[in-house]
């Protein structure tokens, strides 16, 4: 009787095994469905990035304002009646940089 009980026992591990561990087991199915999640996150990024890249391209084919949005800022380009004006910040005073520097003397003679 007792090796009947463990003949049944070992064939039911037999039979549990392929469902778990097999080919095409509930683990194996766990992970594809996971592997699936995450391509539809990468997916659905990519997507987005499209729709962008096409209203892009829509706005250069159909519209002038971001052709001359993109030369004006890319090639700094202007109108023949307009004046360009470019403002740079005013140099340092040097008092102001040695200010900054560490002291290089010898000190204690």
């Amino acid at each position: 009787m007792k090796i009947l009980g463990a003949v049944l026992i070992a064939l039911i591990v037999l039979i549990q095994y392929p469902l778990w561990l097999g080919k095409g087991g509930w683990l194996r199915a766990w992970q594809i469905e996971n592997d699936l999640q995450n391509q539809k996150v990468n997916n659905w990024k990519l997507e987005a990035r499209n729709a962008a890249l096409a209203a892009e391209v829509r706005d250069l084919k159909q519209g002038t304002e971001a052709i001359e949005e993109r030369a004006r800022y890319e090639l700094g380009l202007t109108r023949p009646d307009e004046i360009f004006f470019q403002f740079q910040d005013p140099p340092q005073p040097a008092r102001a940089l040695s200010a900054e520097l560490p002291e290089q003397g010898i000190q204690g003679q």
